[in-house]
């Protein structure tokens, strides 16, 4: 199959498909999970993290890609850059407003609003959607 590229589906979209609920996983009451916090969701088999951050939630597989570790258990920190000046000097390091969560295992960064890992963009953790009814967070998965 040389140059044949086959697109399988996930699991939750073949589910959506044939018109099946996903299910929905209690994460926490919105007033008890202030900016900036996160909790781990175990949903059926799968881990979750979820986290809030700037009034929106991200939720990422718990399983990080490089050795499977738990992805979203480790610190979250700004984006560092290089500042560069026009003669090409290097003048120092800042914090970026880019929010990553790094894997406490061996350091893979993602970022929080996309879960692309920021070492190599092509990878991707595996997202899930958030939802709010009233005061409560869900998890669909």
């Amino acid at each position: 199959m040389h140059g044949c590229r086959v697109t399988v589906p996930s699991h939750s979209a073949i589910l959506a498909a044939k018109g099946l609920p996903m299910a929905e996983w209690f994460v926490a009451k919105a007033s008890e999970m202030p900016d900036g916090d996160r909790r781990i969701v175990t949903a059926g088999r799968h881990e979750i993290g979820v986290f809030h951050k700037d009034g929106a939630y991200y939720a990422y597989s718990n399983y990080c890609l490089h050795a499977g570790g738990p992805a979203c258990e480790g610190l979250l920190i700004n984006k560092v850059v290089d500042i560069i000046a026009p003669d090409r000097t290097y003048q120092g390091q800042a914090f970026a407003d880019e929010l990553h969560f790094v894997c406490p295992w061996h350091g893979y960064e993602y970022d929080i609003k996309t879960g692309e890992c920021v070492g190599d963009r092509r990878l991707k953790l595996r997202k899930y959607e958030v939802v709010r009814r009233g005061d409560d967070v869900f998890v669909v998965a």
